[in-house]
């Protein structure tokens, strides 16, 4: 954390330096301190005693693989050539593995240059600790990263020499290091020790292997990079016999053989890896579109997903799908969504869920429990055009929601529904973030390939295993859905979209002019058609779709007048004269005579017949048109009987009643039980209030700079407190957890000689809940057997508790 960072450069430190982590952290400066607890914040939960703790809570196995997980590419790659280097490794050790032998042309220098950076991004991860001439991976890296003799490195590289011969008969070691042209030794180790610089002796190994047969070599070959591991036969061929006399393959279990690593470098010409990756790829090629046309296609699909989302949530209103048992949607469910919004069902559910998300869309909690428009739909529907997006896309960036794993299994092998409960993945928001800064990287209205855009993030944050890369797929969803959002547009970030992730606000500001402004007129056709040709305005656009339905979609909707959309608006509570004179005043074409027909004669029939609850009846002043419903056969399910001239009763609930009778071409209306006309309105059924999903977080947050200047100063006096030189006690006897024991008069003694001197003090402490600490104060009042310091640990006054105080102790003359 101190120590230099330039290339090359081996004074960082000594032999004499750090001995520890802890004496490396505690060497560092504050702000090395914060940037560690900002790139490894699960290091802070619960904030470390002293540096001690610090740096042992770093070395823990769960937060070092969290740690590794952040690492780019070329990074990943030097902690993984020290792992298989000699621990300590110098810097030029290190680079030479990573380079080889003749490091030369551009890929020599661009590791070069990049190198130090890699170093200087372990250090501050708390991964490598030591000056450059003994440079140290953390002991659980070293662990999870180096090779074994049954799991090779990620280089491909096995185990050394000494590790894998541990064990090994004397007398079989003596025969390798015969065969392989070396003298006799006394012992193993010193066997072991000359074979190894055998191996490592670049003049020594060409001369062995030029007498190796043509098969050996290709076996060699082929272990080269790896895996290093192979089987032979009880009576191996004669090429492998030779390799294996030598001890250029060495046994690791009956049938089995490795290629040691020492080895394995020398035929790499000393290179760790096959191919490093010091840079960066490259976001290539790169495809230019005018960006004019970029933003206002951008924004046509942008106006496109605001009328989706209104278009779900208006079928859902009045009579929404029901929850499944174990939570989410059922597939029959969003099969039905994906056909009322002309898409895939893939498409359907990322709509679904992006409602959800934004708090437009939530379970109504009843009894037989459905999903349903929120009251906060209401709100949004008032909004601006341009509010409208950015809610729904801020929604979406910062949605921890995954509808691409909809239809997937789980680690049971259940299928994962759409709103249901597991869908959340922690590492979306920062993958959507991310592959909109590197879109914004690129010149305005410019595009790239998918791949070289999920290339440059694999290797940024490279995956564990090919098999279960989730970034990658959540960068795929990412690019399919910032298209169907109107993010982006052909590939490459629209104005709006480049200002949405730092700005909602000026996105808003940068899509409003590029939305078509809604329309307060339509064109009535003969044909019984409306044509609307842009966007309405909301209560033209909310009548018209009670009125008529929908017949086509794009950059002109199409209505279609029927005898079932005129008596639904009348159901709503219009009259006739009602829909005369709305579609005289929003029509730019006369009224055709055939839609004002339909309308009057849907009138003239609608709430003739009454429907009312006896069990029901059906209630008209038209004697005879009473009796022709008694006579037609589709009514006798219903099991009608006249009670009076005006009235029938039926053995059928009213909404049946009504579903039939409209079913036999009659235009009933349903009355309440005082005889009044039930007016039916479609968009009646909310949900309670209800707030937006809360993001699931894939760890903890990143702290702030207040929360991590408190706690840089906690440990820093947590660490004084626990280091810090005390002059002996007259009873050092420690408690059982390393506090000092003095008795209370002792105690009491020493606080108010220190009050007088104003000397800072080390004191125990036990709080009320038990925990022990130990602690470094500056009392400054002893009364009532309490005394009032300032705590050097906690950077406060406090007051503590004589009782509580297990003992104390004054700090050494050069520390008080």
């Amino acid at each position: 954390m101190t120590t230099s960072r330039e290339t090359g450069s081996t004074g960082g430190g000594t032999a004499a330096g750090p001995r520890t982590l802890a004496e490396e952290l505690r060497a560092s400066p504050d702000d090395a301190l914060a940037g560690l607890l900002r790139a490894r914040p699960d290091l802070l939960n619960p904030v470390p005693g002293d540096l001690t703790q610090l740096a042992t809570r770093a070395a823990t196995r769960a937060s070092v693989v969290r740690a590794l997980d952040h690492l780019d590419r070329f990074a990943l790659q030097v902690a993984e050539a020290l792992a298989v280097a000699p621990d300590p490794c110098p810097y030029a050790t290190l680079a030479a593995l990573m380079t080889g032998d003749e490091p030369a042309g551009a890929e020599g220098a661009a590791i070069a240059a990049e190198l130090p950076r890699a170093v200087a991004a372990l250090r501050d991860q708390a991964l490598v600790w030591g000056g450059e001439d003994r440079l140290r991976l953390v002991r659980t890296v070293r662990e999870l990263l180096a090779p074994t003799t049954t799991r090779p490195s990620p280089t491909g590289l096995g185990p050394g020499v000494a590790e894998i011969t541990a064990g090994m008969s004397p007398g079989r070691l003596q025969g390798i290091i015969a065969t392989a042209g070396l003298p006799a030794t006394h012992d193993p180790v010193t066997a072991v020790t000359a074979l190894t610089e055998l191996f490592e002796d670049r003049r020594r190994m060409a001369a062995l292997l030029a007498d190796a047969p043509e098969e050996a070599t290709t076996v060699l070959g082929r272990l080269l990079w790896g895996p290093p591991h192979g089987t032979v036969t009880a009576e191996p061929a004669s090429h492998l016999r030779w390799l294996l006399d030598r001890g250029l393959l060495l046994p690791t279990g009956p049938g089995s053989v490795v290629l040691p690593r020492e080895v394995a470098l020398h035929l790499r010409a000393g290179r760790a890896h096959r191919a490093p990756e010091p840079l960066a790829p490259e976001l290539a090629p790169v495809t230019a579109h005018e960006p004019r046309t970029v933003d206002a296609t951008a924004a046509g699909q942008a106006f496109m997903a605001l009328a989706t989302v209104e278009d779900l949530l208006r079928e859902w209103e009045s009579a929404g799908p029901l929850v499944l048992r174990a939570g989410g949607l059922s597939v029959r469910d969003l099969k039905r969504a994906a056909t009322v919004l002309e898409t895939t069902e893939a498409a359907a559910a990322f709509w679904v869920e992006l409602a959800y998300a934004a708090g437009l869309l939530a379970s109504d909690g009843d009894v037989d429990e459905r999903y349903a428009p929120t009251p906060a739909y209401d709100e949004w529907l008032l909004l601006p055009a341009e509010r409208r997006w950015t809610a729904l896309a801020t929604a979406w960036l910062t949605a921890t929601r995954t509808p691409g794993l909809a239809g997937g299994k789980d680690a049971k092998g259940r299928t994962l529904a759409v709103l249901g409960p597991d869908l959340d993945r922690g590492p979306a928001p920062e993958v959507r973030r991310r592959v909109l800064d590197l879109l914004a990287e690129l010149p305005a209205g410019s595009s790239v390939p998918a791949d070289a855009l999920l290339e440059r993030l694999r290797w940024e944050r490279p995956p564990r295993s090919a098999a279960d890369d989730l970034r990658t797929r959540l960068a795929t969803w990412t690019l399919a859905e910032a298209e169907q959002l109107g993010v982006t547009s052909r590939g490459a970030l629209s104005a709006h979209g480049r200002a949405l992730p730092a700005d909602p606000e000026a996105a808003a500001a940068a899509l409003a002019p590029l939305l078509p402004e809604p329309l307060d007129h339509i064109l009535l056709q003969a044909d019984l058609t409306a044509v609307a040709p842009g966007p309405l305005r909301r209560p033209l656009a909310q009548l018209l779709g009670v009125l008529a339905d929908v017949e086509s979609k794009g950059g002109a909707t199409v209505y279609r007048f029927t005898p079932e959309s005129v008596r639904r608006a009348l159901d709503a509570g219009r009259t006739a004269a009602d829909l005369h004179a709305f579609l005289t005043e929003h029509s730019r074409t006369p009224v055709p005579q055939p839609l004002a027909y339909l309308v009057d004669d849907v009138a003239r029939r609608h709430g003739r017949l009454r429907v009312g609850a006896a069990s029901s009846y059906v209630r008209c002043d038209d004697e005879a048109l009473l009796a022709e419903i008694l006579a037609d056969r589709r009514s006798a399910p219903l099991r009608l009987r006249r009670l009076a001239s005006t009235v029938l009763a039926a053995q059928a609930a009213p909404d049946t009643l009504l579903e039939v009778l409209r079913a036999m071409g009659y235009a009933p209306a349903a009355e309440s039980a005082e005889g009044d006309v039930v007016v039916a309105r479609a968009d009646a059924h909310r949900t309670p209030p209800r707030t937006a999903p809360a993001p699931v977080p894939e760890g903890p947050p990143v702290p702030d700079a207040t929360l991590l200047g408190a706690a840089v100063r906690a440990i820093r006096a947590g660490d004084m407190a626990s280091t810090a030189q005390r002059k002996p006690v007259a009873d050092p006897a420690p408690t059982s957890g390393g506090l000092p024991r003095t008795s209370s008069a002792d105690t009491l003694a020493t606080m108010q000689a220190a009050v007088m001197t104003g000397a800072a003090v080390w004191i125990g402490y036990v709080n009320a809940e038990g925990a022990a600490s130990q602690r470094v104060i500056a009392p400054i009042r002893v009364e009532g057997g309490f005394v009032t310091a300032y705590d050097h640990t906690a950077d406060e006054v406090r007051t503590y508790p004589l009782h509580r105080i297990t003992g104390v102790a004054e700090l050494a003359d050069d520390l008080a």
